[in-house]
Parts: C-alpha cells; sequence; structure tokens
C-alpha cells in the first residue's frame, strides 16, 4: 500500500469515526429541551429592539472611542519606538511590553478602580473609564502594529523625500506614515474586530441600564429570565458585526497579495 493510499484511508477514518461520535452525541441529546433554553423565539423577540437600539449601540460606543484613543497613542508609541532618542524608545518599549503582557481585564480592573482608589480621582463620563482602559490595551498591540507598517515603507521614500529638502517629519506626516497605515489596514481591522468583543470585559466595572453592552445585556437576560437565549441573542448580534468585518479583511488581504 502506498503512502497516499494510506493517508486516504486514514482521512476516511477519521471522518466516519467523527460521524459516528456526532450521531451519538445527536441521539444523547433531548433537543425540545435544549431549544426551549437556547432558542426559546418568544423571548428571543422580546430582546428587540433594546439589544440594537441600546446594547449594540453601546458595545459600537465603546469600541469607536477605544479604537480612536489606541490608534492615537499606538501612532505615538511607534513613532517613539522609532526614535533615534534612547529614553524615548525605552519608555515605548517598557510600555508596549508591559500591556501586552498584562491580561486585558487586569488592565480594566486598574484602570477603573484602582486608579480611582489610589488618587480619589473619579474618571468622569459613563463611557470614559472602559474606552480609556480599551485604549492603554490596544494602544500597545496598535503601536507595533504602526511601526511594522512603518518599517515596511522602502527606505529610499524616506531618502528621496530627504533629498527633496523635506525635514524628517514632513517626510514622516506625508510620506511614509500614509503608505504606512494603506500596508496595514487589514491587521488593524483586525484589532479593531478584538477591541469590539473585548468591550464584554468592561462590564466587570459596572454599569447603568443606559449603558449596557451586549454581554451584560445578554448575562442580565439570563439572570432574569432563567433562559440561555438572551445571549444567544447577543451572540448573534456580535456576529452580524464581526463577520462581515472579517470578510472584509480576507478581501484586502488578497488584493494586496495580488498586488504584491
Amino acid at each position: 500500500m502506498s503512502k497516499r493510499q494510506r493517508s486516504r484511508l486514514i482521512r476516511i477514518a477519521i471522518y466516519i469515526v467523527t460521524v459516528i461520535f456526532l450521531a451519538l452525541v445527536g441521539r444523547a441529546i433531548d433537543w425540545p429541551v435544549l431549544r426551549e433554553a437556547l432558542f426559546n423565539w418568544g423571548i428571543a423577540k422580546e430582546q428587540f429592539p433594546r439589544v440594537i437600539t441600546m446594547a449594540a449601540r453601546n458595545t459600537l460606543i465603546f469600541t469607536a472611542f477605544g479604537f480612536a484613543g489606541s490608534l492615537v497613542l499606538g501612532l505615538v508609541l511607534a513613532l517613539m519606538r522609532l526614535s533615534s532618542i534612547r529614553p524615548y524608545r525605552w519608555f515605548a518599549s517598557i510600555y508596549i511590553e508591559t500591556f501586552r503582557g498584562l491580561p486585558a481585564l487586569l488592565t480594566i480592573f486598574l484602570i477603573g478602580l484602582g486608579v480611582p482608589v489610589a488618587t480619589g480621582l473619579r474618571i468622569p463620563g459613563v463611557y470614559t473609564a472602559g474606552s480609556l482602559a480599551l485604549a492603554i490595551v490596544y494602544g500597545a498591540y496598535m503601536a507595533e502594529t504602526i511601526r511594522a507598517g512603518i518599517e515596511a515603507v522602502p527606505r529610499g521614500q524616506m531618502e528621496a523625500a530627504r533629498s527633496l529638502g523635506m525635514t524628517y517629519g514632513t517626510a514622516m506626516r506625508t510620506i511614509i506614515i500614509p503608505q504606512a497605515f494603506r500596508i496595514v489596514i487589514p491587521p488593524m481591522t483586525n484589532e479593531f474586530i478584538a477591541l469590539l468583543k473585548d468591550t464584554s470585559l468592561i462590564s466587570v466595572l459596572g454599569v447603568t441600564d443606559l449603558t449596557r453592552e451586549l454581554t451584560r445585556f445578554g448575562r442580565d437576560g439570563v439572570i432574569h429570565l432563567f433562559n440561555a437565549t438572551p445571549l444567544v441573542v447577543a451572540g448573534l448580534v456580535y456576529l452580524a458585526m464581526t463577520v462581515p468585518m472579517t470578510r472584509g479583511v480576507a478581501q484586502l488581504e488578497k488584493r494586496a497579495a495580488r498586488a504584491r
């Protein structure tokens, strides 16, 4: 028996075992009970329109504020990381390694609870604490993404700009950074999707009825109704927002590959 034939037989055996396993699981599940617990149509209808007008809206608000803050912070840190001034490079490196190494949930606790307790300062605004924590966390990831984009721009671009009499800052602002952002659009979109999903962590800081995001909305529905359908509805709304983005990223990556 050849190697190809053995591989084919192994694949067929895996398929058969998988089908048998799924059939046994399917027979063991009480489908009416599962449908009532997870896919109760009456409860699902009750989640609308608030799951969209309140929960999804708040999720997008936290995401937009957090992403805007992380983008600005990431750009500053990336430029500091590439600076010829050592203290700038050291600070950026320490910041990036620290906040990429800490769990996002811990950082959210530190910003939303630790800082007010330690300093007595209360962060104003219902969206500020959560958005600020997300910006601080994702600023570290965004910095590395932007730095990689800047370094991907051919060095000849900077040399040509300087030979035309541009200052380093002008060349970076008008030539290098715009090209870098075009390069890093796919990974930045992935960071946006990850940030959108991590808005679910903000609920640990406590929210009001008007600032509940999708995960908190679904969890509260489970607590009040003793049914998991609200979480399923929240998950479907997440998918409705993230799947088009992931497909868009895939198309951008294919287009970039064809261009190369």
